[in-house]
């Protein structure tokens, strides 16, 4: 077995792997951890009790953080003639059509989210294999395809996520930075979950958040007490 580097020894000794914390006590567990060089973001994994093996038990959905991810994000958006000039206006980062789909085609990902006017949809759904995989797709659910662009940039720059369960039920998202003040971060965190519990199937029986967790991106996955927050 390969020995700890002196950092990871040192994270050991702040906290217990099998205890439940509340999100503050796990908030201050991640901000002692020994620092790295970067700003390091704050993920959440939480596994639910949905039946992934039908079609009406998928979770999907998006929620405005209070506070965004501390990331700039690029927005593309797909749409001709006005649609291009209000995107931009907006702040999109790339607006257009065809030069786009075929920058596209040759692999180039270069962009956080895409939003699409309805009628650009045909053409974007052949870009299913290069967007499908990197989740970059835009659906009407998330409100990413819409007329209304401007809108759609604006939530997204301000720190709108979009949220959905993979092949395990399991829902992974980045909420924010280590940097951000306690109560920022516990708040764009307590958002989320409320938003995915909203998202709950109709069909869905059982414990739906059966468990959760909070880690950094260098520190240690902590695993939280779901009914020390509030709202959910």
């Amino acid at each position: 077995m390969a020995k700890k580097s002196k950092r990871f020894q040192q994270i050991d000794e702040l906290f217990f792997p099998d205890r439940l914390y509340s999100l503050n006590e796990a908030v201050e567990v991640l901000k002692k951890c020994p620092p790295v060089k970067f700003d390091q973001s704050i993920e959440i994994s939480l596994k639910s009790g949905i039946d992934v093996k039908k079609s009406d038990q998928q979770v999907r959905g998006t929620v405005a953080l209070p506070h965004g991810i501390g990331k700039k994000i690029k927005v593309l958006v797909f749409a001709r003639g006005d649609k291009v000039k209000e995107a931009e206006e907006a702040g999109a980062d790339f607006a257009g059509n065809d030069d786009l789909f075929e920058k596209i085609k040759g692999g180039w990902t270069d962009f956080d989210a895409i939003v699409a006017t309805p009628d650009m949809m045909r053409d974007v759904g052949k870009l299913g294999r290069v967007l499908g995989p990197r989740g970059l797709m835009p659906t009407p659910k998330a409100g990413t395809v819409t007329t209304d662009v401007a809108k759609a940039v604006t939530e997204l720059k301000a720190g709108k996520v979009e949220f959905k369960n993979d092949k395990s039920g399991n829902i992974n998202n980045m909420v924010g930075r280590l940097s951000f003040e306690d109560d920022k971060l516990i708040e764009n965190i307590v958002a989320f979950l409320i938003a995915v519990s909203k998202a709950k199937p109709s069909s869905a029986k059982g414990n739906f958040m059966q468990s959760l967790a909070i880690s950094s991106s260098m520190g240690p996955g902590l695993k939280i007490d779901l009914n020390s927050v509030e709202g959910i």
